[in-house]
């Protein structure tokens, strides 16, 4: 559903994204990752037409971002990191307006509406002014507006920043209901539990370039199942192992000293994330 094949973008003599090639599949929920600046947003603006790149190619459902960019855009939904909805309009005229944006027949828009609001769960908030709403209530507003011209692809770009974690498991239950039906999904987070718990695979980039693309379980398992942290005068070593007898034993063996101390734990995506890029994640 999602095709880039050596695409690049500069500004001027700045390389914001350089040579990107990997493919998402149907149904996927494929997860972008990388530090501020590595030019994850500038790849989800070429591929939503919003920038053109500066050599290579990209195809979104089928259609060329470059050559056919009407049909991208009919193509998709995108949910931005920004609340952009329209506060002095209720939820119900939010999705309203933009379902004429689309030219959706008058006979459909009614019924897709009700289904959506019923979907994001706000079915009981369609008439109220969205300017009162909470922010996971505008999150989710905001994905059943991306939603609302039945879009084969949906890009969602840090979905449930800010949000408590009741609310942002509640985003998670959402994105899962979405795959179930078939919508291919490509997102940006910087929850590194979000990132584990909802996509299929993960793409990170650094300094515009792909430097890892995996499942999760197979990235950490590539870096090793266990990690050993051997903490010494307010330091800490970090050490990766296949098995948890091999991390205990290597931390047993360097934590002899009083001043010494460790302690073992599974991998996870931010241990790899750090090891690639030598960077935390934010």
């Amino acid at each position: 559903m999602i095709r880039l094949d050596g695409l690049t973008k500069y500004y001027g003599d700045i390389r914001a994204v350089h040579n990107l090639s990997f493919t998402v599949e149907k149904g996927e929920v494929f997860g972008l990752l990388g530090p501020n600046g590595a030019g994850k947003t500038t790849t989800i603006r070429m591929l939503t037409t919003l920038t053109k790149p500066t050599s290579g190619r990209a195809w979104v459902a089928g259609h060329d971002v470059v050559a056919e960019p009407l049909a991208v855009k009919r193509s998709i939904g995108i949910a931005p990191q920004h609340l952009n909805l329209d506060g002095e309009l209720t939820a119900r005229e939010n999705l309203e307006f933009h379902a004429k944006l689309y030219h959706m027949p008058r006979h459909e828009r009614g019924k897709r509406i009700s289904e959506l609001l019923g979907f994001v769960e706000l079915e009981k908030r369609a008439d109220d002014l969205v300017e009162g709403f909470s922010g996971g209530m505008k999150r989710r507003l905001l994905i059943a507006r991306a939603l609302m011209h039945r879009p084969r692809v949906l890009f969602l770009d840090e979905p449930t920043v800010g949000l408590d974690p009741v609310t942002r498991r509640k985003i998670w239950d959402l994105i899962r209901s979405l795959r179930s039906e078939g919508v291919t999904v490509l997102l940006t987070t910087h929850y590194i539990e979000e990132a584990e718990q909802l996509c299929d695979r993960v793409g990170i980039i650094n300094e515009g370039q792909l430097i890892a693309l995996d499942s999760p379980a197979n990235l950490k398992r590539k870096l090793g199942n266990f990690a050993v942290e051997v903490y010494h005068e307010g330091r800490a070593e970090r050490r990766f192992f296949p098995t948890r007898e091999e991390a205990l034993e290597y931390g047993a063996e360097h934590a002899r000293c009083k001043a010494c101390d460790f302690s073992v734990r599974e991998t996870n995506l931010e241990d790899v994330f750090i090891e690639l890029t030598g960077r935390r994640f934010e």
